[in-house]
């Protein structure tokens, strides 16, 4: 027997991702790791049970799945299903933190040990593991997809025998991953894309992918720790919205990723921009499950203001299911191998090493006390 870990099925509305695939499963056998998948939980994704006991997992109930000691999960786990983690145990998964202390003093109360996957750091150690990182890149691509269907035109500039019709202009406002891929997959559908972050060592890499950079001086850089974007002064916060209407008023499509870590999102396209757009005019908000960048998005839902439509779906890597899977599950691979102990005698143990700096940067429950960093 290796070290058991438990993979249920992903219950959240709209959620189709699973922790595991069947290739995942292949690799963590061979370090050591004992898969017990739910029955069914890889379907919405594309992966049946057949080729998951097929790679080596057993098929289990539910209730077995949430009893074992190691527990891998996408969303963060509802109240009932965090009840079902036996103490002792140990999840690996989302688990929003700074929307979840509830959640995270619940596990501590109960003595469960809890793995925020959106707290590893974002260092060249952790790549392989940085679950946002992964999930973000999808996310970026699927929401250029999703506007060029709001849109409804053309993104290149087409000239044919019928007339012609200029290219689409895109802003992106944030360069973090989710940007950066939005950025390359508007140029490559044919689009004239303009970008903005408050870091200023992100301006070449909009530059590399073919975009402008939209250059707002400020009095301040808005780079924080780990590579995020930091909250501005209200002075800047002026200056910079000054600065980015007239840019925003004048674009086709607005695709914003703005997000300050434990923050609500910052505001970045007002009301009377939106209403100063061109009637057919799309923004997509992937900011909205933090608040949003617009204060008109709706969570999940597609409004229209002015004739300008607003998408504000929350979750774009579960469009995507299967390769976000994939991506998710690899990341869960390499992460775990920080989670074995190799045994004098026998089988590999589950060990939560706070001596390494990832796991000590992650692990924000350990043994009844709750460790967020704020």
């Amino acid at each position: 027997m290796g070290i058991s870990v438990g993979v249920p099925k992903e219950n959240g509305a709209g959620e189709t991702r699973v922790a595991a695939t069947p290739d995942s499963v292949k690799r963590l056998a061979k370090n050591g790791f004992d898969l017990h998948v739910e029955e069914g939980a890889g379907l919405s994704a594309g992966f049946h049970d057949e080729e998951y006991a097929a790679a080596g997992a057993r098929i289990v109930s539910a209730k077995a799945a949430w009893a074992m000691p190691l527990v891998a999960k996408v969303a963060p786990p509802t109240d009932g299903e965090a009840s079902s983690i036996e103490a002792g145990a140990l999840i690996v998964s989302l688990l929003e933190p700074f929307r979840n202390g509830a959640l995270l003093q619940g596990f501590a109360t109960r003595r469960v040990d809890a793995l925020a996957l959106e707290a590893i750091p974002r260092t060249s150690r952790a790549q392989s593991m940085d679950v946002l990182s992964s999930q973000s890149g999808i996310a970026g691509y699927r929401a250029v997809l999703e506007a060029a269907h709001q849109y409804g035109r053309f993104f290149p500039m087409m000239m044919t025998s019928a007339g012609s019709s200029k290219a689409t202009k895109v802003t992106v406002l944030g360069a973090g991953v989710a940007g950066l891929q939005a950025i390359a997959t508007a140029r490559r559908l044919g689009a004239a894309v303009e970008a903005y972050d408050v870091r200023p060592e992100v301006r070449e890499q909009i530059l590399s992918l073919g975009a402008k950079f939209i250059d707002i001086k400020l009095e301040e850089s808005g780079s924080g720790a780990g590579g995020y974007a930091k909250e501005l002064s209200e002075e800047s916060k002026k200056k910079l919205q000054a600065g980015l209407d007239e840019k925003l008023a004048k674009s086709d499509i607005i695709i914003s990723t703005a997000n300050v870590p434990g923050r609500k999102a910052p505001t970045l396209i007002t009301e009377s921009v939106v209403r100063s757009m061109r009637r057919g005019s799309v923004i997509v908000d992937m900011a909205t499950p933090s608040g949003g960048n617009c204060p008109l998005s709706v969570a999940d839902e597609v409004v229209e203001v002015g004739g300008v439509k607003i998408v504000g779906f929350t979750n774009y890597p579960a469009m995507m299911a299967t390769d976000a899977s994939s991506f998710f599950a690899r990341n869960l691979v390499s992460l775990f191998e920080l989670l074995r102990r190799e045994a004098e005698r026998g089988d590999p143990t589950l060990f939560v090493n706070l001596e390494d700096d990832i796991i000590d940067a992650s692990v924000l429950v350990h043994k009844g006390i709750v460790r967020v960093k704020r």
